[in-house]
């Protein structure tokens, strides 16, 4: 596996992260922390991932010095004399960071920032004068920087809540409420795609539903407002994800699955109805081999007569990567930049007007 930039970067200031109690913060394992380990004699080294693929993959690490963590609030019973974070693609999702680390880190703790060039990292400064005494640029290489910060002491303890967004939609005559933490694709409003999928679901929806990529839970509030019967699977990789769509489904009085998953890595049954509004951003990089994988597999998780309903920037054509894998696929729209494909395993394909 080739090590990234940022991964690279952290290697050849490998001596400067001496710790008793060090912290990893999303940072994707790539040969990093066995390096780390052969370098720090340690007795174990926390890593944490608000990423489930991130997540199963420092776990498959064989060390019983390594401990990672998924979740949303991530609490130390012991606190950190140092954390290693890599800048996430969104600046109030570092804050957030910060401002959840900070009970777990101890007095004078150490903090490291790592990312990429056009991934915000110049902000780093600026964006952590709340939470940290200084923020020092301390080197750069292969696109990457790296801060070095300090704490501030007694900062205040924050709760989840203050991170929140929360605004109402109305779709097709019903009025939703919608809540997202920093990240969560759609923080602020309803996006263009979910809007334009929305529109052209199928109709009489019953049964067990997949939200793929569910974000903020919009589209399974929708249906599970319009269609009571359907027993909603609320799948992303996300944990901020999968917390802001529980958030958003109970402040609608509706309640779903929810499944953390690498793709389809935990999806277990099979479903009459699969809808995505699919993520094909990864970090500040265009990704598409999360919703390609999705969609050559999901049929493993079909029955015979299920429909799957996707919406995608026009420009992405998986059309045929659907008709290949599923079945027969149809266009169903194509508006405001956004294309509506639609396979039904019968072919019987009928969309909302």
């Amino acid at each position: 596996m080739a090590i990234s930039n940022i991964n690279q970067l952290l290697i050849r200031n490998l001596e400067a992260f001496a710790a008793t109690r060090p912290l990893l913060v999303n940072i994707a394992d790539d040969g990093f922390i066995a390096q780390y380990l052969v370098q720090h004699n340690v007795t174990q080294l926390d890593s944490y991932h608000s990423n489930y693929a991130e997540y199963q993959a420092a776990k498959r690490i064989v060390n019983p010095r390594i401990k990672s963590h998924f979740c949303v609030e991530y609490q130390a019973k012991n606190q950190h004399d140092m954390a290693i974070i890599h800048f996430p693609k969104s600046k109030a999702e570092f804050s957030f960071t910060l401002a959840m680390l900070a009970q777990s880190m101890a007095k004078d703790a150490t903090i490291i920032i790592v990312g990429e060039n056009k991934g915000g990292i110049k902000s780093a400064e600026k964006l952590s004068s709340e939470y940290l005494e200084f923020c020092h640029k301390v080197d750069s290489a292969r696109h990457c920087l790296m801060y070095v910060g300090k704490l501030k002491a007694s900062l205040p303890h924050v709760d989840l809540q203050q991170f929140y967004k929360y605004y109402s939609i109305k779709v097709q005559e019903k009025q939703l409420k919608i809540a997202a933490l920093p990240g969560v694709f759609s923080q602020n409003a309803l996006d263009t795609g979910t809007e334009v999928l929305l529109a052209h679901l199928p109709k009489n929806m019953s049964g067990k539903v997949l939200d793929f990529g569910c974000g903020a839970g919009v589209i399974s509030a929708y249906i599970a407002t319009v269609y009571p019967e359907t027993k909603l699977s609320l799948v992303d990789v996300s944990a901020l994800a999968l917390h802001s769509a529980q958030t958003t489904l109970t402040l609608n009085q509706l309640t779903g699955e929810y499944i953390a998953s690498d793709s389809l890595s935990n999806v277990q049954e099979r479903y009459n109805f699969v809808i995505s509004n699919p993520p094909f951003h990864q970090g500040v990089k265009t990704h598409y081999a999360a919703t390609e994988h999705f969609l050559a597999q999901i049929k493993q998780n079909l029955h015979k007569n299920s429909c799957v309903t996707i919406v995608a920037n026009s420009f992405l054509k998986y059309a045929p990567i659907m008709e290949q894998a599923i079945g027969k696929t149809q266009t169903l729209a194509i508006e405001k930049g956004f294309a509506i494909y639609q396979c039904e395993l019968n072919n019987k394909i009928e969309k909302n007007n």
